[in-house]
């Protein structure tokens, strides 16, 4: 199959699993075959899958996604791309018709960069939206009038105007579902140790990353991994 394709896209859990299918893929791919991991995987594997692609004259780019599964089933996903100026030219109209946005980061690399710090931010600001709906709660706030404040003012993000996590206001979140995921809160802890090894490498001082990978480790011990990753609100209210 891999033979006869001008492009191949592979998306993985870990780096290891990259490595390995890449390393199978470039046996049987022809020279000029384009070949795009949309994995979340650490950076480091990332370029070595680069190298093995280079080795086969083929053309690469890592491309994670974020939108979760909503975002994969509407085709409006957001592609972050690390590769050369032709592996993107060659990709675009490929992740075109799976996403709405496509953003080329950077060279080897960059796209899992961009997609660890993306969800550095968003695991660390989902951690401060159930903080505040559960102290909310014990201050006597109603769920939609906390939301119809902070989803208008300076405490509006994705967290809370299109993902908040207890239901109500946001009909389609997995506050709704049950907490169905989504994204599962297994994966947001992938990401964020992630985050940590990256930040560790590069000297970078990350305390909130830190310490939401912190909570959510607790979190997925108690048994929760396979739960949307706002059902962490459940925690917090102790």
């Amino acid at each position: 199959m891999v033979a006869g394709a001008e492009t191949v896209v592979t998306m993985l859990p870990k780096g290891a699993h990259v490595l390995s299918v890449w390393g199978e893929l470039i046996t049987s791919a022809k020279a000029g075959t384009l070949l795009i991991d949309c994995s979340t995987i650490d950076v480091a594997s990332a370029r070595k899958a680069h190298e093995l692609a280079a080795g086969a004259n083929c053309l690469s780019l890592d491309a994670p996604v974020s939108g979760g599964t909503g975002g994969a089933s509407a085709g409006t996903l957001t592609f972050m791309a690390g590769g050369s100026d032709d592996a993107f030219a060659r990709a675009k109209p490929v992740l075109e018709a799976m996403g709405k946005k496509i953003v080329h980061c950077g060279g080897n690399g960059a796209g899992q960069a961009a997609k660890i710090c993306n969800n550095m931010i968003l695991g660390i600001s989902m951690i401060g939206v159930c903080e505040a709906f559960a102290l909310g709660e014990k201050l006597g706030l109603t769920h939609q009038a906390l939301f119809d404040v902070a989803s208008t003012s300076s405490g509006q993000c994705w967290s809370i105007n299109t993902y908040c996590p207890v239901p109500g206001p946001v009909p389609t979140s997995p506050a709704n579902n049950d907490y169905k995921p989504g994204f599962a809160a297994a994966l947001m802890l992938k990401d964020l140790k992630l985050a940590q090894e990256a930040a560790l490498a590069a000297g970078a001082a990350t305390p909130l990353g830190a310490e939401a990978a912190q909570l959510f480790d607790l979190f997925d011990k108690q048994g929760h991994g396979g739960r949307d990753f706002s059902a962490i609100i459940e925690m917090l209210r102790g």
